[in-house]
């Protein structure tokens, strides 16, 4: 009996050691070794990389909050932006931009104006009411819009963390297994980079309360395609005033 007991309490000690000194790096893709620098650098050329993403949540800029849900890959981009309460498509074929909205976006948030001069605004925005609107590549709109569907320049600018860089908290993001690291404590902004096959940037908090991004779908490919001729409007080289 004795011996059995003794038997067991050694097992037992075995199997402590074994859980106290457990690597956490175990079957992950080896990032969390790393210094915040070099997981951050890891993550952008992963980033970079990839074939496509779906980058979704909000940003705020100049006391402005942009609701985002955007598909990207290196020929273009597809999906919403929301701002003030209106909700625009965007769709970006090689360097064709086009830009789909309701009537209320087409007259100021609704704002027509008085007499004849509203009244032909608000005739001209019903005919632009669901249709894709190509946006001449000189009108100061397309440099506006197209950074929304730009996958290079939107991570380029959403990923960046500001002020010293730190190793931050062990997790999970979604159902992958990730590691945080931040800018001057979070201040700075805290990007949750995967654990799980590639180095990608899954989730941003960005710095001083700036909005909060998701990135999934990394190399999901989607379909890009211009509008049909009933589907578009095309005004030449400048969209229209109102």
């Amino acid at each position: 009996m004795s011996a059995l007991c003794a038997g067991l309490v050694a097992a037992v000690t075995s199997l402590a050691g074994c859980s106290s000194s457990e690597d956490p790096d175990a079957g992950t893709n080896g990032v969390g070794k790393l210094s915040a620098s070099k997981i951050q650098s890891k993550a952008g050329k992963a980033a970079e990389t990839a074939s496509a993403v779906r980058l979704s949540g909000t940003v705020v800029s100049k006391s402005h909050t942009y609701t985002l849900d955007m598909r990207l890959k290196g020929e273009g981009g597809t999906g919403s932006v929301t701002s003030k309460g209106q909700t625009f498509q965007l769709l970006k074929v090689g360097e064709q931009l086009y830009l789909k909205a309701d009537t209320r976006f087409w007259t100021h948030d609704g704002k027509e104006g008085d007499g004849k001069s509203g009244q032909s605004d608000a005739t001209a925005a019903a005919k632009l009411d669901g249709k894709y609107v190509k946006v001449p590549q000189g009108d100061p709109a397309y440099q506006q819009l197209s950074g929304f569907t730009d996958k290079d320049e939107l991570l380029d600018g959403m990923l960046a963390l500001h002020g010293k860089l730190a190793v931050g908290d062990r997790g999970k993001t979604g159902s992958l297994r990730s590691i945080k690291i931040t800018g001057d404590d979070g201040a700075g902004g805290t990007l949750s980079v995967s654990l799980d096959g590639k180095p990608y940037p899954l989730r941003l908090d960005r710095g001083g309360d700036a909005g909060t991004l998701k990135l999934t779908d990394w190399n999901k490919d989607f379909s890009l395609q211009e509008p049909g001729k009933d589907e578009m409007v095309d005004y030449g080289k400048q969209l229209p005033t109102s």
